[in-house]
C-alpha cells in the first residue's frame, strides 16, 4: 500500500493533535464546571472523555498518518524502522514534530473559545517535582512499548483502544495525569485551566517524556528482537504494512 502524500499526512497529524489537545483541555474546562467542588469527580470526567476521543481519532486518522500525534511515537518510528526502511523516513520526522506542535497549540486555543474564554491564557498551574517527572518517565515508556509491542506483533487492530485505554488508566496510576506527549504537554501551556501547564514545568516535563520514549524503546528491542521485521512501523498499528519510498 503506498503512503499518502506527505502533506496530507502531516495535515492528519495536525489536525489529531489539535482535537486531542482540544478533547482534553475542553473536557477539563467542562468538568470543572460541572463539578467544581469534586477534583476526583473532574479528573474522572477528563479522562473518560479522552478515552474515547483519542480512540476515535486514532480510527479516523490512522489510515492517513499513522495517528501517532506525538513527536516521540514519531522518532521512535524512525528509530526503530530505520534498518529495515519501514519506519517513517527521517527526514519526516521533524516536521511531523512541528506539525504535531503547532496542533497541540491550536487545539488548546480551539478548546478556550469553544468554553467562551481568552484564546490563549498561559497556564498557572506549577507541575514541578522529581515524581512527577518520574511519572512522565513511566507513562511515556508505558504508551511507547506498547504501540510498538502491538506494530511488532502483528495486532494492530487493538492499537485504538489498547492506546485509548492505556492513557485512560494512566490518569489514575501516575501523579501527573500521564501527559506522555511533547506537543500535547506544550499544547496544554496556553490554557489557564484544569488541564494547563505553566511554561516553567514544560522542559522538565519533555525531557522526562523523552528520557521515557527511550526506556520504551528499549524494552521494545528486548522483549521482541525477534520479530523486527513484522511490523517496524507505527503506521501498522493502523495500516497494513506499505512501502515508505513513495512520498
Amino acid at each position: 500500500m503506498t503512503a499518502p502524500p506527505l502533506v496530507r499526512r502531516l495535515v492528519a497529524e495536525a489536525l489529531g493533535t489539535a482535537l486531542l489537545v482540544a478533547i482534553v483541555v475542553g473536557s477539563g474546562i467542562a468538568a470543572q464546571r460541572l463539578s467544581p467542588d469534586d477534583v476526583g469527580l473532574q479528573l474522572l470526567e477528563n479522562s473518560t472523555a479522552t478515552v474515547l476521543g483519542l480512540t476515535v481519532l486514532i480510527l479516523m486518522l490512522g489510515p492517513v498518518s499513522g495517528a501517532h500525534f506525538n513527536p516521540v511515537v514519531s522518532a521512535a518510528d524512525w528509530l526503530l524502522g530505520r534498518r529495515s526502511g519501514t519506519g517513517l523516513p527521517g527526514a519526516e520526522v521533524p516536521a511531523c514534530a512541528a506539525a504535531q506542535t503547532l496542533g497541540g497549540v491550536v487545539g488548546a486555543i480551539l478548546a478556550n473559545l469553544m468554553f467562551d474564554l481568552d484564546a490563549v491564557s498561559v497556564a498557572t498551574t506549577d507541575r514541578t517535582g522529581a515524581h512527577l517527572l518520574l511519572a512522565e518517565v513511566v507513562a511515556t515508556a508505558g504508551l511507547v512499548a506498547l504501540v510498538f509491542a502491538l506494530a511488532r506483533t502483528g495486532r494492530g487492530a487493538l492499537a485504538a483502544p489498547a492506546v485509548g485505554a492505556y492513557i485512560g488508566a494512566a490518569y489514575w496510576f501516575t501523579a501527573s495525569t500521564s501527559f506522555a506527549n511533547p506537543a500535547v504537554t506544550i499544547g496544554r501551556m496556553f490554557s489557564d485551566t484544569f488541564a494547563g501547564i505553566d511554561p516553567g514545568s514544560v522542559p522538565g516535563f519533555v525531557a522526562a517524556q523523552v528520557v521515557g520514549a527511550g526506556v520504551g524503546l528499549a524494552l521494545v528491542r528486548y522483549l521482541y528482537p525477534d520479530v523486527a521485521t513484522t511490523a517496524d512501523s507505527a503506521d501498522d498499528v493502523v495500516l497494513p504494512h506499505h512501502d515508505r519510498s513513495t512520498p
